[in-house]
């Protein structure tokens, strides 16, 4: 092998470990939204060191979800509407719909998240926050190398909200002896916080996130399972730490007998533990997970749509771009869609089960894996999730169009 092709290699192979490591954090960071982090604050109060079980019992079930969805879509090279089609004809179309109307609410409510992070951290409107936070998020996308470049900034915002959630964490003096204590022995259990944190998770478009940007950087095939499977896991471990160290700062707080600011339960315990420095460092971490959740549910949305038509797939950074101007104007000039993004969220709960039964047939389908043999407790693994999530999914759909 001679120098050229030395270095052709050497600059393949950093380039394949970036899309990895940058697939495993569009993931982690797509999860990681405004919602995620009041979901965790509001558990926590509730549950206090017991919320640490229901964290544990939903990473083993995320990684069960994305052990299943991102092998099969890896040896398939298909996107998960292409596999859906072929698995039953016309379920494509209807999970793109689920998926595109519900990253379209909640990037809503991510623009959102936005805009009240650059208001606690510059003290401007959250509507001229959102706004100058869509410029942001549209000006990766108007490069021709949007995909690393969007990468690289996923990872740069997920290691900046972590090591300030670290430092609040170690601020607040949580008691770590019971956490642990609570998270093996817990002294109360809540079965819905557990399927609100998967679907939080690994629900909607999120779980699809990683894997598509990892078909998009090529690497697809059986022989890249072991890249596909380490960066799948990655992405649940790097949200799930972000939660872990979230929850210990809430507790520290909350463990003193202090109440959680209802209107803003999140922000509570930055604030109460820093002060003004404290809203500051809140509004940069609900910024920065914010802003790369609105880049996630944009790319992957579209990434759904982009099959439908050649010119789509030719221009698909300007329909992400026109995706992330949509949900902040709505933003802008509505607000948020209090209606759209109650349906939205139901509906999104619907998209795990169906996506999970599509994705562990066509495991076993040779006109989709081919010769590929999926492991047979990968797939036991993630019937049981289909078969908890689908029957819950189904109690909250009745919830819903009765109430």
């Amino acid at each position: 092998m001679n120098k050229s092709e030395k270095a052709l290699r050497k600059s393949t192979l950093k380039k394949n470990n970036t899309a990895i490591l940058g697939a495993a954090f569009l993931m982690a960071t797509s999860a990681v939204g405004p919602g995620f982090l009041t979901q965790t604050a509001t558990f926590t109060e509730s549950l206090m060191a017991s919320f640490g079980f229901v964290i544990l019992v939903s990473i083993i079930m995320d990684i069960g979800v994305q052990l299943n969805v991102w092998r099969v879509i890896a040896v398939s090279k298909m996107r998960a509407q292409e596999v859906a089609n072929l698995v039953f004809p016309g379920v494509g179309y209807f999970l793109t719909f689920l998926v595109v109307l519900g990253g379209l609410a909640f990037n809503i409510g991510n623009i959102g998240g936005a805009g009240l992070g650059m208001n606690a951290m510059f003290n401007i409107s959250p509507i001229t926050g959102a706004l100058i936070s869509g410029v942001i998020a549209i000006a990766i996308f108007l490069s021709r190398e949007s995909g690393p470049l969007m990468d690289k900034f996923t990872q740069l915002m997920g290691f900046i909200l972590l090591i300030l959630i670290i430092y609040v964490m170690f601020k607040s003096d949580p008691p770590f002896a019971e956490a642990v204590a609570r998270t093996v022995m817990p002294s109360k259990i809540d079965a819905m916080a557990i399927v609100t944190l998967v679907g939080g998770t690994v629900g909607g478009y999120i779980t699809f996130s990683g894997a598509h940007r990892l078909l998009e950087a090529g690497i697809s095939g059986e022989e890249n399972l072991p890249s596909v499977t380490r960066s799948s896991v990655s992405g649940i471990l790097i949200a799930s730490i972000v939660r872990v160290f979230l929850f210990l700062a809430v507790l520290g707080v909350v463990s003193q007998g202090i109440a959680l600011d209802p209107s803003n339960p999140a922000m509570s315990p930055f604030q109460h533990i820093l002060g003004n420095v404290g809203k500051i460092i809140f509004g940069i971490v609900i910024w920065a997970a914010s802003v790369t959740s609105v880049i996630g549910a944009a790319y992957t949305s579209v990434s759904f749509m982009s099959n439908f038509h050649p010119f789509i797939e030719r221009n698909k950074r300007f329909f992400i771009i026109g995706f992330i101007l949509t949900s902040t104007l709505v933003f802008a000039t509505i607000g948020k869609p209090a209606q759209l993004l109650v349906l939205a969220g139901t509906l999104n709960g619907l998209i795990l089960p169906i996506a999970m039964i599509i994705i562990l047939i066509a495991a076993y389908r040779k006109n989709i894996v081919g010769d590929y043999k999926h492991p047979i407790w990968i797939a036991a693994f993630g019937w049981v999730i289909a078969i908890i999530m689908s029957g819950l999914s189904l109690m909250t759909l009745i919830k819903y169009f009765s109430g």
